[in-house]
């Protein structure tokens, strides 16, 4: 509970910070790969979160999505930290976007924490502990008809070569479910996952600072999260499936197949 309380205040500062930021004009959005944009509110944020928990918990690592993305992740204590998921949708006024920090401890993904900005609403996990949202705890959907079934995504707008698998998998979903959403926040998705808002999600392509968060989450709220292959470990970027045991396992097949 420690760290839980260390990650909650790091992710309250940075959202915060994101709150009180100005817009970046276009002329200050930085393009780190095609359509992958950053700015320096993006750093200034990593900067903030990240002297938080190190001060917090002297000698652990920080591995952020803007400054030090290269780190090692053979800590003791190591915090995975996205500032700001959802750059884009932040840079376009579109109100959904997160601070997200993850913690493995002994190489063990222990500790989630998403503070979603907009809404000021922070969603935590930690293992043995469940999932939280304020005083409710978070609990997967017990859904298990695909029919009736709301299914979170993300597009793999990064790379062009998924395009076409990705559309196969999308319209087996769209014809299967009962209907398919794409917010921009893989954090915000999977603690709607974690809080039964959605009753399952998947992605191609996505980082370890995107998913370590989110994956405490819904694991605690009772969910299954692998990736494509049902490998367990997520956080080798790549893809990534969650949802409720029966969905997980429906979504699993039915996108292989597609």
């Amino acid at each position: 509970m420690d760290l839980v309380d260390a990650a909650r205040r790091a992710a309250r500062a940075g959202a915060a910070s994101l709150r009180a930021a100005p817009r970046p004009a276009q002329a200050q959005w930085t393009e780190k790969a095609r359509r992958d944009f950053v700015t320096d509110v993006d750093r200034a944020v990593e900067t903030l979160v990240g002297d938080a928990l190190r001060a917090a918990v002297p000698g652990s690592v920080v591995v952020g999505e803007e400054l030090t993305p290269e780190a090692a992740r053979d800590g003791d204590v190591v915090w995975i930290v996205d500032p700001l998921d959802g750059t884009t949708n932040f840079l376009h006024g579109y109100p959904q976007y997160a601070v997200s920090i993850g913690c493995l401890v002994a190489g063990k993904l222990c500790v989630g924490v998403v503070h979603d900005v907009t809404r000021d609403r922070v969603s935590w996990g930690a293992a043995g502990r469940g999932a939280w949202q304020g005083e409710d705890r978070l609990a997967v959907s017990p859904l298990a008809d695909p029919a009736r079934a709301l299914v979170g995504t993300g597009f793999p707008f990064k790379h062009m070569d998924q395009v076409e698998p990705y559309l196969r998998q999308l319209g087996a979903v769209l014809r299967a479910a009962s209907g398919a959403r794409r917010a921009g926040s893989a954090s915000l998705d999977l603690a709607d996952v974690a809080a039964g808002r959605l009753d399952a999600f998947w992605e191609l392509s996505l980082a370890p600072w995107d998913v370590a968060a989110g994956v405490v989450l819904v694991r605690e709220a009772g969910g299954t999260v692998t990736t494509l292959a049902g490998d367990p470990d997520v956080l080798g970027g790549g893809s990534i499936v969650a949802g409720n045991p029966a969905l997980h396992g429906w979504l699993v097949d039915l996108l292989g197949a597609a």
